[in-house]
């Protein structure tokens, strides 16, 4: 095969102008198709990787994203967070308790995940600190009693800082002879924050040691270690390497992480995302299709060119370089176009949805947008794939052109 020759002869045939003009239009609708079908998918993607960043940063950074558990009392736990720490996914390691409880305000009550934190350990971890905050997470002292709690949760309760709740826990329960009791104290609000997810409806701080007493512990005893992750995503393949390393030191230990209470919201995202992302490839692969029809058309325009060719010497594989070359062409610019579209419309989408006078998130607020280098380099060689492919059936139509039977009438 002569690939310079094919490249010539190919480009030669790409830059005339078509005789044909339906061809010519068939051709520049197939070039439109892919620009448009590459730049949506990368503005859509973006979008997507950008809803997904921060939904897991405003989830995610408020809950625990892996846990562990032990039976007993786990001894000298900051050796064990050091050795944690020591892996390179692992950020830090904090004490913590949990418990499902009930919140009861003069006027409400309410449902929630209940949290026993060490602020100390916390001020540097918890997401919340970087949210809008109101109180200070440095108020749950041990002793005092003091409760922090999420911006929807404390409209539900109707209270503010300050206000007095009563917190009613399942663990701990008494029984009486009027039935089981649950346990129970009065706690102050000293904080409220917003995280703008749905965390803000189901999640509560207090410290530590009031949560042990609220549920009738051993105080001091540290059970339950939570730890921070570089890429919360990869939880389930650290969970093997944090059992083991706490089987080294003679401690028994179980793990769970995010995905047994979020776990199904970010599949429904990523779900979501994919599906999106595979109807818009939809609009390349008909684009595709439209290459083959423009290069048929080709085909049978230059079938006695073909046949003087192959009749000067011209091989089979030759003869198809020129017709697929002619196709890539096409495809190449239709990529390159959607490319720069894409990427320019996705780094200014904010900017221009404000020039336009649309908000689709609502007065204040921005699309997320998260542009990956990853991504981009998946849709430029998904997108030349499927347009080679495209371009195989013509060119082996090309090739098949008997120059006798193509000359017979010249």
């Amino acid at each position: 095969m002569n690939l310079a020759l094919s490249w010539n002869i190919g480009y030669r045939y790409w830059r005339a102008r078509k005789a044909n003009s339906f061809a010519s239009f068939i051709t520049l609708f197939a070039v439109s198709g892919i620009l448009l079908g590459v730049a949506a998918l990368i503005i859509v993607s973006s979008v997507m990787n950008g809803l997904e960043g921060q939904l897991k940063q405003r989830i995610l950074g408020a809950v625990p994203q892996l846990t562990v558990y032990s039976q007993q009392n786990i001894p000298h736990w900051q050796q064990q967070a050091s050795r944690l720490v020591a892996m390179k996914d692992i950020l830090a390691v904090s004490p913590s308790i949990s418990t499902q409880a009930m919140l009861q305000s003069p006027t409400s009550i309410s449902a929630v995940q209940l949290y026993g934190i060490y602020p100390e350990f916390e001020q540097q971890n918890l997401a919340v600190m970087e949210q809008h905050f109101n109180g200070s997470l440095a108020l749950l002292k041990q002793g005092n009693y003091n409760i922090v709690l999420g911006a929807e949760l404390a409209r539900r309760l109707k209270v503010t800082v300050g206000s007095k709740i009563r917190v009613l826990s399942g663990d701990g329960v008494v029984y009486s002879p009027l039935g089981p009791v649950p346990s129970q104290r009065n706690f102050h609000v000293a904080g409220i924050f917003e995280m703008g997810s749905q965390v803000d409806a189901s999640l509560a701080y207090i410290h530590h040691d009031d949560a042990q007493r609220l549920m009738r512990q051993q105080s001091g005893e540290i059970k339950q270690l939570r730890l921070y992750l570089k890429d919360p995503f990869k939880a389930s393949s650290l969970e093997p390497k944090v059992v083991s390393t706490f089987e080294q030191a003679g401690i028994k230990v179980t793990t769970s992480d995010w995905r047994e209470s979020y776990g199904h919201l970010f599949s429904a995202v990523k779900m979501e995302k994919n599906m999106m992302s595979l109807m818009l490839s939809l609009i390349i692969a008909v684009a595709a299709f439209n290459i083959v029809s423009a290069l048929v058309m080709m085909v049978v325009d230059k079938t006695t060119d073909v046949a003087v060719l192959k009749t000067q010497g011209l091989t089979t594989g030759s003869v198809m370089g020129i017709f697929m070359i002619q196709g890539s062409l096409n495809a190449i610019i239709g990529l390159i176009g959607g490319l720069l579209a894409g990427v320019l419309i996705t780094l200014n989408l904010n900017s221009i949805l404000s020039a336009l006078g649309i908000s689709i998130l609502g007065a204040g607020h921005s699309l997320p947008v998260q542009l990956q280098l990853s991504q981009l380099s998946f849709i430029v060689v998904g997108t030349l794939v499927i347009t080679f492919i495209a371009t195989v059936y013509p060119a082996l139509r090309a090739a098949n052109v008997q120059p006798a039977t193509a000359l017979r009438y010249e």
